[in-house]
C-alpha cells in the first residue's frame, strides 16, 4: 500500500504550509472504536470553538470596563491550547486505538487528566485569566448585562466540555483497564522501543477481521477488544 499522504489540517492548496498529519477513523481505527474516537474527536473540535467564542467574550468583557490582558490572554490560550490539545491528546489517543499501544494509552490518560484540570480552571472564570468562566461571567451580569449574556455562551460551553472530558477520560479508562493494560506493560513499550513501532509488538487478542476495517501494513494485523458492557 502506497504510503498515505497527510490530510490534517485541511489546509488550502495554495499555501505552501502543509498538513502534518495523517487521520482517516474509518480506515485505520478498528470499526468497535470508530464511534469513540469520533467522539473525542468533536470534544476537541467543541473545545476549539469554545476557545474562539472565549475571544469574542473576552472583547465584551473589555468593552465593558475589564483589563485588556484577558483579551490578550485570551488570544493566547486560543493559539497554543488549540493545536497543542490537537498533538498532545488526540494523537495519543487516536495512535493508541490504531496499533493498541500502552504507551500512546498513559500519554493520552497523563495529558488528558491535566486538560481536565484546565478546562476545570476555565470553567471557573478567575479574574484575569482570559477566559470567560462561572465567576467573572457572574460579576459582570451586575453591571453590564449584555456583556455579561455575550459572555455567559462561552461559560455555557466550558462547562459542557469539561463534563464531556470528565466523561472521556472515565470511559477510556475502563476500555484501557477491561483489556488487561497497565503501567508495566507501557513501561516495557517504553524500555524495548515497540512504542514506536507497532508491528514489532506482538501478544495480541486477536478480533474478528470484519470488525477491523482495510489493515495498514505499519501496524499490527489484529488489536484486542476492549469489553465494555455498559453504555456511553
Amino acid at each position: 500500500m502506497p504510503e498515505q499522504a497527510n490530510n490534517f489540517p485541511p489546509l488550502p492548496k495554495f499555501l505552501k504550509v502543509k498538513p502534518c498529519f495523517y487521520q482517516n477513523i474509518s480506515e485505520e481505527i478498528p470499526a468497535q472504536h470508530q464511534q469513540l474516537v469520533r467522539r473525542i474527536f468533536i470534544l476537541w473540535m467543541i473545545y476549539s470553538v469554545t476557545l474562539c467564542l472565549n475571544v469574542i467574550g473576552c472583547i465584551a468583557l473589555w468593552a465593558a470596563g475589564g483589563s485588556g490582558t484577558n483579551f490578550g490572554l485570551a488570544l493566547l490560550w486560543l493559539i497554543l491550547f488549540g493545536p497543542a490539545s490537537y498533538a498532545c491528546w488526540f494523537r495519543p489517543i487516536y495512535k493508541a486505538f490504531r496499533a493498541d499501544s500502552s504507551f500512546n494509552f498513559m500519554a493520552f490518560f497523563f495529558i488528558f487528566f491535566l486538560q481536565l484540570v484546565i478546562a476545570i480552571i476555565q470553567c471557573l472564570g478567575l479574574l484575569n485569566w482570559g477566559v470567560c468562566g462561572w465567576f467573572i461571567t457572574i460579576t459582570v451580569f451586575h453591571y453590564n448585562i449584555a456583556a455579561g449574556s455575550v459572555m455567559l455562551l462561552t461559560t455555557l460551553l466550558f462547562t459542557l466540555v469539561t463534563v464531556l472530558m470528565a466523561l472521556v477520560l472515565i470511559k477510556v479508562h475502563r476500555l484501557y483497564r477491561g483489556s488487561g493494560g497497565s503501567v508495566t506493560r507501557a513501561r516495557e513499550e517504553w524500555g524495548d522501543g515497540t512504542w514506536k513501532n507497532a508491528a514489532a509488538r506482538g501478544g495480541f487478542n486477536t478480533v474478528d477481521q470484519n470488525a477491523q476495517g482495510p489493515s495498514l501494513p505499519e501496524y499490527p494485523a489484529s488489536v484486542p477488544s476492549y469489553v465494555d458492557n455498559r453504555g456511553w
